[in-house]
């Protein structure tokens, strides 16, 4: 079974969700946490994780995954337990919102010490919009996949299809995702749009450059 880094990852996820959740993720769902544009490319991925044999779709049900074969231990794993080896899944803009897109086929190993709470991926960041966090362009932030958040905290947060990084603001008649720079104007989440936490920021490294 030879599967790219991010059927790898794609196939870990699927697996982790129905550990958790008893049921797999969604097409969409699976896009959403690659970074992908659109459901096609998650489509790609999985017609080619049936393929491989790692998973078995069942037509015409609905989350209708199983995972077949475990994802692949192809890499070898982190040095010891105090390293991450995590997936750089795409781009989120620091700025005025983009969509996210696949970064490649790629995992960078980590020492956690620089990350809390765990992270399960990173994003590739661009623009400048969280400067005074000290976030740049060209880092790459671990992301903590989950869909609650607290008031004051920094997220990645979807905003209808496109993702950005920002601080969380939320009010009781309002939610705003707030720039760290006085150059960039908030993000208001009008009435009607979609809006989704994709995860909570838990910390960055900063390639050579």
């Amino acid at each position: 079974m030879d599967l790219t880094d991010t059927q790898q990852a794609i196939l870990a996820l699927i697996a982790e969700r129905i550990e958790r959740d008893g049921v797999p993720p969604s097409q969409t769902e699976i896009a959403h946490a690659c970074g992908f544009k659109g459901v096609r490319a998650a489509q790609y991925h999985l017609e080619a994780l049936e393929q491989a044999g790692a998973i078995q779709r069942i037509p015409g049900v609905a989350r209708g995954i199983r995972v077949v074969h475990p994802a692949s231990t192809k890499h070898e794993p982190a040095a010891n337990e105090d390293m991450l080896r995590l997936p750089v899944l795409g781009r989120v803009a620091a700025g005025v919102p983009i969509g996210a897109d696949v970064g490649g086929d790629s995992y960078v190993i980590l020492d956690r010490v620089f990350f809390s709470p765990t992270p399960n991926y990173l994003l590739k960041v661009k623009g400048d919009s969280m400067r005074d966090e000290g976030i740049f362009d060209g880092d790459l932030i671990g992301v903590h996949r989950t869909r609650d958040a607290r008031s004051g905290q920094i997220v990645v947060a979807r905003v209808d299809d496109e993702i950005t990084v920002k601080l969380l603001k939320v009010t009781a008649d309002r939610i705003r995702l707030l720039p760290r720079n006085p150059d960039y104007a908030p993000i208001e989440v009008r009435p009607g749009q979609e809006f989704e936490i994709e995860g909570l920021y838990c910390g960055l490294v900063r390639p050579n450059r």
